[in-house]
């Protein structure tokens, strides 16, 4: 996907864009006047920052990429309690994250306005998990918005920022993985004039948080919700789409409205079924959604993952002693995104209609999982590993974490054996050392150190645990599309910055045992990767490898850029034994069989040369 320019996201009132559902929430954004934009890299968030980078060269707000989603929180709000409009940007774990500011934020409010982005992934397609964000806003007392298509997606994000700071409360604006990587047309609307700089008013009884104070904001938050399931009766995004004289309703909130009305015109229900659109699934429009019950007899809530408009909507049934059957996820699936055949299937059976799914040609095509790219250097890290646990002859668990890396559960490595969360490798390893005689073996990128791997490195110092941590360091944020971090020496808006040095940090901690390795040295780094193992094997404490090499996609790309000429490597068959140890082992994807050979595809090849050292037959040399 390509990024948008400075003039795309810019453009005049009016004019129609095709936009990703991201993009338009960058447009709602600066649109609303927005100030301060902060977030973590992680799909599928992250082309909202990519977005806002540019215009915040033109506009003068500020855009920064923070080293975690709590800091990118506080940072948001910050802004927010000064009186200018904070924008945070997230993915849905990365809510995890910030949690513990999160819900404080539900007690003070804001003075200014702020947004909080959760980008929810339904399916899984790039997470650990398909939890529903909208339940941290009913925890926290913070209001969600959850949109249904770009357009949509671009004015909800100006509605939040002005119901934000009419209410003095946070919004979550709830997008899924539809959503934010979809394209719709989207007219842009006014650019507001941003305001200059804010000022924090101090308040002890509101901003800071004992718990003389937060009892009383406790009340306010519940009286601020209340007021706010009002608003949300009239709020734009909220409607009765249809009444038809037939008893039956449906209510579909986000994105699953779309596929309502698709599987109503699939199953010529169009103009059978009444239909209630609601994009504030926290709190609901009570009195809309009263008006809207007491003409049917029975609706079905169709909603992704959690029941939580059914819920709320079965309470409010009860409440108000309205005469209404409410259904929901007995018809409509709890896991996995939907689609309209999923929902015309819980529409037809929910109706007591027979439903025909259409028929699907299943093509028969090859498994293609993901792989290291050619060159990668975390593909020499982990034969490194491999070759030096299998010297030391240890017992070794290896502990993974969210990046490329953990590609190393595949063959031929298998090397990752968890893989929980950002971070979670360090405090894993420690777990293991102390329950087990096996050797834990922590792998964690570089990004993700930052994040939140030095915690659990302190920890493993303080409580003298014996693991070994590697840090596969290709100097940037690969996964999500080469953000910078605190080690690249750049910030977001391109500026230069402190660089911050894995190594340095590890040392200054007191780890005894720091060495940084080149992975394309394959022999001198199996030594120093040996020498780390029986470190730890006889002090009991951590030791730290730093595997620092540049993304191979980065450097591929630079050299050409460059106009250098590339390395070129090929198999000499009168010496090669077609032992395979470059494919079963190394795994290199430019290595392949072809009419029974060993062939360098050149096409692939991006002249790393660590094959040439993995041969253990010298038969791969350098094109000269």
């Amino acid at each position: 996907m390509g990024r948008l320019s400075l003039a795309e996201i810019l453009g005049e009132k009016g004019i129609v864009k095709l936009l990703l559902g991201n993009e338009a929430v960058a447009r709602g954004a600066i649109e609303a006047g927005i100030d301060v934009a902060a977030g973590y890299p992680g799909t599928p968030s992250t082309e909202i920052i990519e977005a806002l980078i540019p215009a915040a060269r033109e506009l003068g707000f500020y855009v920064e990429w923070s080293t975690n989603e709590k800091v990118a929180l506080e940072v948001a709000l910050g802004a927010a309690i000064s009186g200018l409009r904070g924008l945070a940007v997230m993915k849905h774990v990365g809510l995890n994250v910030a949690a513990d500011t999160f819900m404080s934020i539900g007690y003070t409010g804001v003075r200014g306005g702020l947004v909080i982005v959760s980008a929810d992934d339904p399916n899984c397609h790039s997470s650990q998990s398909e939890q529903d964000n909208r339940i941290y806003g009913m925890h926290a007392y913070i209001p969600v918005i959850e949109p249904y298509a770009p357009q949509e997606a671009k004015d909800a994000t100006v509605y939040a920022f002005d119901l934000s700071e009419k209410y003095s409360t946070a919004i979550m604006l709830r997008l899924t993985t539809r959503i934010s990587h979809t394209r719709g047309p989207v007219v842009f609307g006014d650019l507001r004039r941003r305001r200059t700089r804010g000022n924090f008013i101090k308040d002890p009884s509101r901003w800071v948080l004992l718990p003389v104070f937060s009892r009383k904001l406790h009340v306010k938050a519940l009286e601020r919700i209340s007021s706010i399931a009002k608003e949300f009766s009239n709020f734009p995004l909220n409607k009765i789409v249809q009444m038809n004289p037939s008893d039956e309703g449906i209510i579909a909130s986000g994105v699953a409205y779309g596929y309502v009305m698709d599987a109503l015109n699939m199953l010529n229900l169009r103009d059978k079924v009444s239909v209630l659109k609601l994009a504030t699934p926290y709190p609901i429009p009570n009195d809309l959604i009263i008006s809207f019950l007491k003409r049917l007899k029975r609706v079905l809530i169709v909603e992704e993952l959690e029941p939580v408009v059914e819920l709320q909507v079965k309470d409010l049934v009860v409440r108000e002693g309205i005469s209404v059957e409410i259904k929901g996820k007995e018809y409509v699936p709890r896991v996995l995104e939907l689609n309209y055949v999923k929902v015309a299937k819980a529409i037809a059976e929910f109706l007591g209609l027979q439903f025909i799914p259409p028929r699907v040609e299943e093509e028969n095509l090859p498994p293609r999982p993901p792989v290291f790219c050619p060159g990668c250097p975390h593909r020499a890290t982990y034969y490194i590993i491999k070759r030096a646990v299998a010297s030391e002859k240890v017992n070794a668990v290896y502990l993974g974490d969210i990046g490329c890396y953990t590609l190393g559960v595949n063959p031929p490595f298998r090397a990752t054996d968890t893989s929980y969360c950002m971070g979670s490798s360090i405090g894993l390893s420690m777990g293991i050392f102390r329950a087990t005689d096996q050797f834990p073996i922590a792998t964690i990128g570089d990004s993700t150190f930052f994040h939140a791997g030095i915690p659990a490195l302190i920890n493993s110092i303080y409580n003298r645990s014996g693991i070994l941590v590697v840090v596969f360091d290709n100097l940037i944020t690969a996964m999500t599309g080469f953000q910078p971090h605190p080690g690249t020496g750049v910030s977001a808006l391109g500026q230069k910055a402190r660089t911050i040095a894995i190594e340095d940090i590890a040392k200054a901690i007191g780890v005894n045992f720091v060495k940084v390795i080149d992975p394309y040295n394959i022999n001198e780094s199996v030594k120093i990767m040996r020498e780390a193992i029986a470190f730890v094997l006889k002090n009991k404490e951590p030791a730290v490898v730093v595997s620092s090499r540049e993304c191979a996609l980065r450097a591929y790309r630079r050299i050409l850029k460059s106009g250098k000429s590339i390395k070129r490597y090929f198999i000499d068959e009168n010496v090669c034994t077609k032992c395979l140890t470059c494919i079963n082992t190394f795994a290199c994807p430019a290595i392949m069989i072809k009419d029974n050979k060993v062939v360098i595809n050149s096409d692939l090849c991006i002249g790393c040369g660590v094959c040439k050292q993995v041969c253990p037959y010298n038969a791969i040399k350098e094109v000269v």
